[in-house]
């Protein structure tokens, strides 16, 4: 169990700081919930503490393992022709919550983008992917979104 002031990601979402875990009746239960900040994007989320585990909720990973997920991706990726599969794979990549998968949907849809461009629904994909990248690089340096944006310029 995560406490107040740990830093944790939440897959879709990003890496936030646990700013309280609060009670809440539903159902007529007693639950718990980690009332998540995560400063990239400005969000406040409540996450159940008995199911953060199966969301794939997990601690900000160390710098040297944040480069090394957004390092070690292969140039290329296979990717389905048919946007509509490869936008369900790349959910799918997401959610996962792992950074490196996190990390090869963004640099894929980066390179689709450069040639023959993106249709709404992947650009908001790549945007997620960004954000959740940005943010896990933020609270692990602690740093500015702005210093952030900047080690994500020169990383891809």
């Amino acid at each position: 169990m995560y406490k107040k002031g740990d830093k944790i990601v939440y897959p879709m979402y990003g890496a936030g700081i646990i700013e309280d875990v609060e009670e809440k009746e539903v159902d007529g239960e007693l639950q718990s919930y980690y009332v998540l900040n995560i400063p990239v994007g400005n969000l406040k989320i409540m996450i159940s503490t008995a199911k953060a585990e199966q969301h794939s909720v997990r601690p900000v990973l160390p710098w040297e393992e944040i480069k090394l997920a957004m390092n070690t991706i292969s140039d290329k990726v296979d990717m389905q022709e048919n946007w509509n599969q490869r936008y369900k794979e790349n959910m799918k990549r997401i959610k996962s919550g792992d950074l490196a998968q996190v990390s090869t949907v963004f640099r894929s849809l980066l390179e689709k983008e450069r040639g023959k461009g993106l249709s709404t629904a992947e650009k908001k994909l790549m945007t997620t992917a960004r954000q959740i990248i940005l943010s896990e690089v933020v609270l692990s340096l602690d740093i500015s979104k702005d210093d952030g944006e900047e080690i994500l310029e020169s990383s891809f």
